[in-house]
């Protein structure tokens, strides 16, 4: 399952980088894209993905606080 989320508030390239980098590092996560220009995160997934959405949301709070997932 491929799902795309926008993103607000993400600040630099660098943190698009990291985040992008901890979402590749959870298990169940087949491929991530964080892109700062379009401030859009893509994330495919095998199964459980609410759960994974979840440990996304904590990646994304730890290195950018200040960013914001947004669901709608």
């Amino acid at each position: 399952m491929i799902k795309s989320f926008k993103l607000e508030n993400l600040d630099c390239a660098n943190c698009a980088a990291k985040i992008e980098s901890e979402i590749l590092k959870i298990d169940g996560v087949i491929s991530a894209s964080v892109s700062f220009m379009a401030q859009k995160v893509t994330i495919e997934t095998g199964d459980d993905f609410d759960i994974i959405l979840k440990k996304v949301k904590a990646v994304i709070n730890r290195v950018e606080p200040d960013c914001e997932l947004v669901l709608a």
